[in-house]
């Protein structure tokens, strides 16, 4: 399992960036929110992410919680970016989204929140190269691991075997040491003030790796 380190929560996000670049993080998970399609906003303009892009030694995991993905993506040019993702629920340009994303050379993520049907994923996993589960409600840090999480991991990892997707399995929300011990299967967890809220990175990350 891989790591993908969320800052949004983080004091200082440049001294945390720095920090991360000397440990065993693969990836910076970045929120974009747009006040929206949550109810906060951060991460929202093309300046706070190339601060970030141009400090960080690891990929970027860009997680877009947006009613217009489009607007944002056309921003995020040449950029040391792994993934964006964007939420199945935004509903509408769904296949126009992931052809952008793929225009610009990134992979593309499609994220779903915890009440949302999985059925609403299956006309996309063959053009997707990640998925991202919301294991809270997306728009704050800090939330508790929701246990039904658990079961919806099964069931889409079971979609993605029987069809024989090549899809990495991510999973965004309340982990920490004990609930990743939880992920059987996953590919990458986001963790966020776990890791931020600490002060050892290295420690927090190599205890949620062995």
């Amino acid at each position: 399992m891989k790591i993908s380190t969320s800052i949004l929560n983080a004091e200082n996000k440049i001294k945390s960036i720095l920090e991360l670049n000397n440990t065993k993080t693969s990836y910076i998970h970045i929120d974009v929110m747009d006040g929206k399609f949550v109810t906060d906003t951060k991460f929202n303009t093309i300046k706070e992410i190339s601060d970030i892009n141009n400090n960080a030694k690891r990929k970027l995991d860009i997680h877009l919680m947006v009613e217009n993905p489009i607007e944002y993506i056309n921003k995020l040019d040449n950029m040391n970016i792994e993934y964006v993702t964007f939420h199945i629920e935004v509903e509408k340009n769904i296949k126009e989204i992931i052809s952008k994303i793929k225009s610009m050379g990134y992979k593309v993520g499609i994220s779903i929140k915890p009440n949302t049907n999985i059925n609403k994923l299956v006309p996309y996993l063959k053009d997707i190269d990640l998925l991202l589960i919301m294991s809270v409600e997306p728009g704050k840090g800090g939330q508790e691991f929701l246990p039904n999480t658990i079961e919806r991991i099964k069931e889409i990892k079971n979609l993605i075997i029987k069809n024989n997707y090549n899809i990495k399995v991510e999973v965004d929300g309340g982990i920490n040491e004990k609930t990743i011990t939880k992920l059987e299967n996953v590919d990458i967890a986001v963790v966020g003030s776990y890791i931020t809220k600490s002060d050892n990175y290295n420690a927090r990350i190599d205890t949620l790796l062995e």
